[in-house]
């Protein structure tokens, strides 16, 4: 069926899903959405990136009379909070598939189980420790926006190079987005300092957790996988910024 709805409509209601998809902010619900709308939405996941970022950033940067290690546990909270635990969710239960000693085909179906086994509670702790020690460290204070946005873009890298796993998933709907409009949207935060050394080691880990998982899975990738590879990019694209302060 053609979409008639005029172009700019289009990309606007694409911002809009990507937005309610990503985040939790208090937007409106998306009503309807469209044969490739997902997929149009994936160009503008950078636009949730500077929300997650920009939460983080400013509970780290208000002057409140609290240790270090309280503002970032604050910090991680938030972080969870506006996306809704969508990507550390993908984590845990991405960690319980890949680690198992099981054929490609049981690990899909482990993917589908909404229990958390000692491969997943066990990645989650050490994922979140990760985090609040670095958001502990002396970062920039926007740190956080360019670790959110890198993460969000250098994604579509492997959603576009490894085929789904499972074609009726959302993260089959998701695939094919528009390169040029989520680069576009990155720039703001490429030109902060150090963001190339941070955008470049994200991009590598992301393309090394692809492959990995693809390998585990019989050569495609998840929507868990996804959130997978957000969370290990958003923690390597900080952890450049702490190497830079070493």
């Amino acid at each position: 069926m053609t979409d008639s709805r005029p172009l700019w409509l289009r990309h606007l209601h694409a911002a809009h899903l990507a937005l309610t998809f990503l985040t939790t902010l208090p937007l409106p619900h998306v009503r309807e959405v469209r044969e490739g709308d997902f997929a149009r939405a994936s160009a503008y996941y950078p636009l949730a990136g500077y929300a997650v970022g920009g939460v983080v950033a400013l509970v780290l940067w208000l002057p409140l009379p609290l240790p270090e290690g309280v503002r970032a546990a604050l910090a991680v909270g938030a972080w969870l909070a506006v996306t809704g635990m969508l990507h550390f969710d993908g984590l845990v239960d991405s960690a319980d598939a890949l680690f198992a000693m099981k054929s490609p085909e049981r690990r899909l179906e482990i993917l589908r189980d909404v229990h958390v086994g000692a491969f997943g509670l066990a990645t989650g702790v050490l994922a979140l420790l990760t985090l609040w020690s670095l958001l502990s460290a002396p970062l920039p204070v926007f740190a956080p926006v360019v670790a959110a946005v890198v993460a969000r873009t250098v994604l579509l890298a492997p959603m576009n190079l490894y085929p789904a796993a499972r074609q009726e998933s959302l993260g089959a709907r998701s695939r094919e987005g528009r390169w040029g409009v989520a680069l576009l949207l990155t720039v703001p935060a490429l030109l902060l300092p150090g963001a190339w050394v941070a955008v470049l080691a994200a991009f590598a880990a992301a393309l090394l957790v692809a492959r990995f998982a693809a390998s585990r899975l019989g050569g495609g990738l998840s929507g868990d996988v996804y959130g997978l590879i957000v969370v290990t990019a958003e923690l390597v694209a900080l952890g450049a910024f702490a190497w830079g302060r070493a």
